[in-house]
């Protein structure tokens, strides 16, 4: 018998966040993360350049025609990536950089890149 115990992954960007793709066809696009996805460890990333070119992840997928949808045929849209192959986005070094975690004076934890100290949250 089945249990319902799914693992969360534990992804290091969120919502919000300026990533950069490390690998794959899309490798070296930025975007912006619209939406994380912690049980598959996948992150939605949508392009900040126009264009149909620009699109992460781009996916063809075939639907059939129904009352909603009378014509059938071929939908391209973007697809959720694995969080490994992305990374955040530093705008002061133009790449992408690991980030740490820091607990200020007044007791917040903040995300900083570990390369240009630049605070994330």
């Amino acid at each position: 018998m089945k249990t319902n115990n799914a693992v969360r992954h534990n992804v290091h960007v969120k919502k919000g966040d300026k990533v950069v793709i490390i690998s794959g066809k899309d490798k070296g696009k930025i975007g912006e993360v619209k939406e994380v996805f912690t049980k598959s460890g996948k992150v939605l990333v949508e392009a900040t350049n126009a264009g149909d070119d620009a699109k992460i992840n781009l996916i063809t997928k075939a639907t059939k025609a129904s009352a909603t949808n009378t014509r059938g045929g071929l939908i391209k849209r973007e697809a959720p990536i694995q969080s490994s192959k992305v990374m955040p986005y530093d705008e002061s070094l133009k790449k992408g950089v690991r980030l740490t975690k820091k607990v200020l004076e007044n007791g917040t934890k903040v995300r900083i890149s570990k390369k240009s100290n630049e605070q994330f949250d």
